[in-house]
This record gives structure tokens, C-alpha cells and sequence, in this order.
């Protein structure tokens, strides 16, 4: 007998400081809205130091698309009250799918707020929301760079499954097998939640190093050594890129990821051409790709 399983496309935002940007966003979303995707998700600054600017582009996305828009929400630096406020927006917004954050302590900030992990944040919009809202929580195939150990990263989202979470979106990363070493994992420890890909297109070199540096991306170094041999080169990047992505993207399908989340970086034109590699193009009706497995 054979299963058919359902594969979703997600994009991520983040919300622009200008209305140049914010003209981009809409741009970003209406073409990509053409690819029928699962949800767009909006970006939290650290500390809140977003919100306004988040709020105000769920606004926009729904106000100009028909695509579901999840909202991330980032506890740290936050008390009780403000998150519920927050949520109160959300909910009168009609926003059911939110993602759930710890976040990052902003520089010169030194209170944590009430919620000093993720997992806490979690339990509080459960008891806040009972299962009103489907809630997306992060996870890390190459580990939190402030992990005490890998095992200690797969019980953090063992902590956060526990909470309440549904499913889970993957930190970008470039080597598969890292992702499938990291399922066999969260299995082992009982976590039965969709783990959902994230994929960062690449099109340039450095800035892509650097957070992926900060963040614990690791970029392999044959790739990372073709890129530097590039030099300001942009478009063979480019191309590069997205052939690496895509057959990235080919082996996460091929091993029954449930779908791919895109960092889109507020731009669409390198996620389109990965999408078309794929065969999930802007001239499909149907937001999901079949995939057959035995």
C-alpha cells in the first residue's frame, strides 16, 4: 500500500524599517503568494525591538494576500503582560499559527523578563490560547551555539514538544545529512512533531558567513572555498547557489522532509528559480507537492 504525504512551502519576512522596504515585502509576498504556500511568517526583533514593524506587516500581508501569516513572538526581555497584549492583538486579528522564540537578549539589555526559554513561552500561550493556535517552535540540525552539548539541544525541543509546540522549522543549514542524523535523534527521545527544513538561498558570500558564523550555520568548506573563489563575481554566486540549494532541497524531499521553509530575506527571484528546479513553480495550482512514499 502506499502513502501519499502532503509537502508544504512556507516563506519567512522580515519587517522593513522604511516604506521603500515595505513596497518590497508586498512585492516578495504577491509573487510568491503565486506558488500557493502553506503560511508566510513575519520576523521579532530581539527584546520586542520589532514588534510595531511585525504587527504592522501581518497587517499588510493579510490585507493584500489570501496566504496565512505566523507571526514570530520572542519572549526574552518581555514580561507576562506584554506578551499578553501581543496576543490579544493576534487574536483579534484573526492570526491562528503563531512561532514561538526565546529570542536573543538585546546589547545593553540585562533583564531576561519573565520567560527565560522558549519551552516557558509556550506553556504560557497555552494557557493563555488552549490549542487555538497552532504553534511553530525552532530547531537546530547543527545545535544552538549556546548548547551545553548536542543531546542537550535535542532536549530543548523535547521541552518545548512537551509545552505544547506542533511542529518545528530547522536554523538553515547545507549538509543533509545533518538533518537526518538530527530526526533519528528527536525519534529516540520521543519527539513526534513535523520538523520542518529551513532553507537559506545563497546569493552572496559574505554576509552569508558572517551570520552563519554567529548563528552556528555551518557553510562546508567546499562550498565555502568555491564561493570565496568567486570573488565579487555575483552572478556566478548566484548560480551557484541555487544549484547547491536545489539539490539540497532535491535530497530533504527525496528523504520525506514534510516541506521547506524559505529564508526569503525579503526577495523572491532566488527562491522562485530553487522552486522551479524543484518543479514547484507559480503556474501550479495547488500549494502542495505529492511526493509517493512506499
Amino acid at each position: 500500500m502506499e502513502v501519499v504525504k502532503l509537502f508544504n512551502i512556507s516563506f519567512e519576512f522580515f519587517p522593513p524599517k522604511s516604506n521603500e522596504g515595505m513596497n518590497q515585502l508586498l512585492e516578495t509576498a504577491c509573487l510568491l503568494e503565486q506558488c500557493h504556500p502553506h503560511f508566510f511568517s513575519v520576523t521579532f526583533g530581539a527584546g520586542g525591538s520589532s514588534r510595531a514593524g511585525t504587527i504592522e506587516s501581518v497587517k499588510m500581508l493579510q490585507q493584500h494576500t489570501k496566504v496565512a501569516v505566523a507571526p514570530h513572538l520572542a519572549c526574552i526581555g518581555s514580561d507576562r503582560g506584554e506578551i499578553l497584549e501581543i496576543l490579544e492583538c493576534y487574536r483579534s486579528l484573526g492570526v491562528q499559527r503563531i512561532v514561538a522564540l526565546r529570542g536573543d537578549l538585546p546589547s545593553g539589555m540585562v533583564q531576561c523578563g519573565d520567560f527565560h526559554y522558549a519551552s516557558q513561552l509556550i506553556s504560557f500561550i497555552r494557557e493563555v490560547e488552549g490549542n487555538r493556535l497552532h504553534i511553530e517552535v525552532a530547531a537546530y540540525p547543527e545545535f544552538h551555539p549556546q548548547a551545553v552539548s548536542a543531546f542537550d539541544d535535542v532536549l530543548n525541543l523535547k521541552r518545548k514538544y512537551d509545552a505544547g509546540a506542533n511542529s518545528a522549522i530547522t536554523q538553515y543549514f547545507f549538509n543533509p545529512d545533518a538533518y537526518f542524523y538530527y530526526l533519528d535523534d528527536c525519534e529516540r527521545y520521543g519527539i513526534h512533531l513535523p520538523i520542518i527544513p529551513g532553507i537559506m538561498p545563497i546569493t552572496q558570500f559574505h554576509k552569508l558567513a558572517r551570520f552563519s558564523d554567529l548563528c552556528g550555520a555551518e557553510i562546508p568548506y567546499w562550498i565555502r572555498k568555491r564561493l570565496e573563489a568567486y570573488g565579487d563575481d555575483v552572478e556566478s554566486i548566484k548560480a551557484f547557489g541555487i544549484e547547491v540549494v536545489s539539490d539540497l532541497c532535491q535530497k530533504l524531499i527525496g528523504g520525506g522532509a514534510p516541506g521547506l521553509h524559505f529564508y526569503t530575506l525579503n526577495k523572491a527571484e532566488a527562491v522562485l528559480q530553487i522552486l522551479g528546479n524543484l518543479k514547484i513553480t507559480p503556474s501550479r495550482k495547488k500549494y502542495a507537492a505529492l511526493q509517493t512514499v512506499p
